[in-house]
């Protein structure tokens, strides 16, 4: 499995499985959320009406892919939650690359 160096999962290690048949299988193991407030702060973001993760991602990371680093700084699990609520302040980490 390869990754770019820019996906959360590029990290990871890739373990594999192998079926009773003889297969085998790669997989990455499992991702751990780091602790969000322990991510070094680039700036913070308040939502407003319209506002999309992806939008606010390009416009302080420069690519909209790396939404899930902003997801990490504020310990979502679901992107949409963090935009849902106007007014919602949003930790922009610096990137993680």
């Amino acid at each position: 499995m390869v990754f770019d160096f820019t996906s959360r999962y590029y990290d990871i290690e890739t373990a594999e499985y192998k079926t009773k048949d003889g297969r085998t299988t790669a997989y990455k193991r499992r991702r751990f959320l780091p602790q969000g407030q322990n991510l070094p702060l680039l700036q913070e973001v308040t939502v407003v009406q319209g506002d999309r993760l992806d939008l606010i991602t390009f416009n302080t990371l420069g690519d909209s892919e790396q939404f899930w680093q902003v997801c990490d700084a504020n310990n979502a699990m679901n992107p949409e939650n963090l935009t849902a609520e106007i007014g919602t302040v949003l930790r922009i980490p610096l990137p993680q690359v």
